[in-house]
This record gives structure tokens, sequence and C-alpha cells, in this order.
């Protein structure tokens, strides 16, 4: 279904405004009630005394984890990679004979002399508003076109190539990432064009060691792991009186974050719920983790609804999201689906890079590509604007409309590791605010309209979040 059934959108029990969120099957709603602001909210006093002192614990764990490291030379480092990317991606466009001798082309030509496949097209442009960004190519605004780009010199891009292997030691990576980037570049055209796969290039022979340095091993993702685990530790101390932490860990892959977590909770009963969309990292994790008691594993998609007895509402004190959220197809509908799954005061931890990296556009972005048959991309405020990544001011007001308390953002401005990007964001369920009764909404629904323009799903929010689909929102009062 291309559009909401607006007829059978009026009206309905305790909603003030409601957002259409579309799906690989049928859409899900989502509802806000009268009581619902337009922006973001300020955070009680006692929820944020709790969460400065969870939050001093989390960075001083960061901190220690880091001891030692040179933060400073972290900035000419990060140069260092994004160098050796800009360098690749002019690589590329120049040896298919494009932007010489005065030509101009436009994105779509430019896709076209590539043979990218629809897919990755997002990211090639964005190697064109980089390039330009750069000084490294020229756009003509009036006709769209680019022109002029800066060809690499040859003896400059191996100059590059050799200082990358410094940048990845300053900067904590295993000597398995410099081959990892440097096998990424040299492949672009291929890649660009799904004639081959960066899975076989991360994984090579099914081993997790260059995927380690990337989620585990480097200086950003060290700090991030350890305050992660920090403040869900610091969170356990009056989470339950009795039972079990129950902790639900989303994506957790190669369990880079898993382990800091199980490490801060080692004096802790914990019946801990390892998931991922794979199986291939689930058998890695249980051959890692599985001999730790109250440590479960299954199967979890992001962007499906959540099934089964393991995900009733309520039945977790702590979810963690580390590095995968930014897969959400629609952050507004993940968020509502995992707060309803916490309990009330439940705490959500996410790891995220929330700034753009340009060696990540000749490599990782590679991954985060929507499937050749997907028809939608991103629904939420990225849509149409060719990015995965979201800020931390926008995580905040995603946490805030979905019906969190968010709390300080960690490594926080001004920190060394600030600008590398990768940040821990959490937030509490918040407490006394009424919202609209999903399952009075969908007998209503139901009484309305045809199964076949039903929602798949209906969650409440706090507020919603417009969209550049305004077609897809309204009021039906």
């Amino acid at each position: 279904m291309s559009s909401p059934p607006v007829h059978g959108l009026s009206d309905l029990p305790g909603v003030a405004a409601w957002q259409w969120v579309p799906g690989p099957g049928r859409p899900a709603l989502l509802v806000s009630g009268a009581a619902a602001g337009t922006g973001a909210r300020t955070i009680p006093a006692e929820a944020q005394r709790t969460a400065t002192g969870g939050g001093d614990a989390a960075a001083a764990a960061g901190d220690a984890a880091v001891e030692g490291a040179d933060l400073t030379s972290l900035p000419r480092l990060t140069r260092l990679l994004d160098e050796v990317a800009l360098l690749a991606m002019a690589r590329v466009l120049h040896a298919a004979r494009l932007f010489r001798d005065g030509a101009t082309h436009d994105a779509a030509q430019v896709l076209d002399a590539l043979g990218v496949a629809p897919r990755h097209a997002w990211i090639t442009r964005r190697w064109l508003t980089t390039l330009v960004a750069e000084g490294r190519l020229r756009h003509d605004p009036r006709t769209d076109r680019y022109h002029d780009l800066v060809a690499p010199d040859r003896a400059g891009y191996a100059r590059a190539r050799r200082e990358l292997d410094e940048a990845r030691r300053g900067l904590g990576y295993p000597p398995s990432m410099t081959r990892f980037f440097l096998a990424t570049a040299d492949r672009l055209p291929a890649l660009l064009r799904d004639e081959a796969g960066v899975q076989a290039l991360l994984f090579p022979d099914g081993s997790t060691d260059t995927a380690e340095g990337n989620y585990h091993d480097n200086l950003p993702s060290r700090w991030a792991n350890h305050a992660a685990a920090a403040m869900i530790a610091d969170s356990s101390r009056g989470a339950r009186s009795n039972g079990p932490l129950r902790i639900l860990e989303l994506g957790a892959g190669i369990g880079a974050t898993t382990r800091h977590v199980l490490d801060a909770l080692a004096d802790t009963e914990i019946d801990y719920l390892f998931t991922d969309v794979s199986r291939f990292f689930l058998t890695s994790a249980r051959a890692l983790l599985g001999d730790r008691p109250g440590l479960r594993f299954g199967l979890f998609d992001v962007n499906r609804p959540p099934v089964g007895p393991e995900f009733a509402p309520g039945s977790r004190d702590v979810i963690l999201a580390a590095n995968v959220l930014h897969n959400a197809r629609h952050v507004g509908l993940v968020l509502a689906a995992l707060r309803e799954l916490l309990t009330p005061g439940g705490l959500l931890v996410l790891v995220e890079s929330c700034r753009e990296h340009y060696q990540a556009l000749t490599s990782m972005y590679l991954l985060m590509s929507p499937a050749a048959d997907e028809e939608r991309w991103f629904t939420d405020l990225r849509a149409g604007q060719d990015r995965v990544f979201l800020t931390a001011a926008e995580w905040s007001d995603q946490l805030d409309a979905a019906g969190f308390d968010p709390l300080p953002v960690l490594p926080t401005d001004g920190h060394p590791l600030a600008e590398a990007g990768q940040r821990v964001i959490a937030g509490r369920v918040r407490p006394g605010i009424p919202l609209p009764d999903p399952t009075l909404v969908t007998a209503a629904l139901a009484a309305r309209l045809p199964p076949a323009e039903r929602p798949e799903r209906v969650h409440a929010v706090d507020r919603i979040i417009p969209t550049p689909f305004p077609a897809m929102m309204g009021d039906p009062r």
C-alpha cells in the first residue's frame, strides 16, 4: 500500500497525531496523544541526577580504557585515513575517463559510466558531494553538473597508502585493517557494480579478526564499549531487587561490546539474550561466549516486529544496541518498539557513529546499502538524503519523541574523542506520560478498514517527528 487510508484514521481513540510508516510488509502506524508536545523535553531533576552519576562512571571507564594513548594525534591520523579514501574515489572517476578535457557530467551520468548497482548509487553521490566539499571537484548548481576533477597523482597516492599504516597503528587498529582498507580501495569499481562483496574482505575465510579491528580494538570503539558497559553495570545496581538483570542486546555481531558488559556484570545474576540478524554471528558468539551462565542466543531483525515470548512487553531491564540502530529504516518506529519491551524506568544504551568518515565511503558503507530487492530505504528524517548516520542531537531528539528521557551523550563535546564520532547515547523509559492505547487503536482500525489496509502494528509515542513524506502524517482531529 503506497498511501495511508486517511478515511480510517480520523477520530481514533486518544490519538492527536499519527504517522504512517512504510515497511517490508504492511505499513506500521505511530500514534501520539493530546499531551504530546512539539519540542524536546527537559529531563526531570531526579532523572538528571541519576544520569549524571551514571555518565560520570561511564566516562571514567572509557578514559581508563584508552589511558596512555596519544589522543591529541587523532585528528591528524584520521585525516591520513580520509586522504587515502579521497584519492581512491578520484582514481575511480579518473580511470573511467570522467571529467577529462573539460567534460561535465551530472550524477546520473557518473552512475551510468561506472555501472553502479542501483542500491549503491547513494554512495557514489556521496563521493561527488564529498570531493566537491574537499575542493577536488567542482559543481555547477545551475546545471547540477560536475567538472574539473583533480586527478590523483600516482606518487601521491602511493605515499598516502604507505602513511595509512601509520594511521592504523596510531588509531589502535590491527594490521588486518590496513589490508582491508587497501583491498576495498583496489576493488571499488567491482564493489560498486556488486561484482564483489565487502563481506568477503571483512571476514576472509570466515575470520572475524578484521571486524574486531573495526568494532573492538581501535581507540574510539574501545572507549565507547567500556563506557557502555560501565553505564549498564551502574544501572544494574538499582534495576531489580529480585531475579536476574534482564538484558537484550541487538545486532551483537562479533560481541565487541558484549564482552565488556559481561565483564562489568561478572558478579551480577543475568538473563542476557544475545541477538543478531545473522546466524553466522550467533555461531561465532556461542564459541566465544557460550559458557557464561545466563547467556542465551537468538535471531532479531530491528526492521521486523519482535515476535515470541522472549520479546514480551516490559520483559527487559536493559536493551543494548552497538553500531546497529542506524540500520533501522525508521528510527522512531524501532525506538517505540524497543521502549515497549523495557520495564518502566528501563535503560536503552546505543553506541553509534555520529559523523561521516571518508574511509567508510570506500569500505564499510557498502555494507549499509539497501538490499537489491528492497523497494524502500530510509523512511524517517534521513529519507532522500543519501546518509545513514544521525547526529548526536538527532538521536537525543528521537529518544525523547519515542518516550525516553535522554541521558547526556558520551564522550561529551570537547572530549578528545568526541570528534571521532563514536558516541554512547542512552535514555530511560519516561514514566507518567499518557499515551494512546495501541490495542484500542488496533480494534478501532479493525472495525473501519479491510485487512489489506490495516497497519501491521501500532505503536504509541510521545511525539511525532516529521518526515519528508507529509502525506504519511496527519492530525485525525
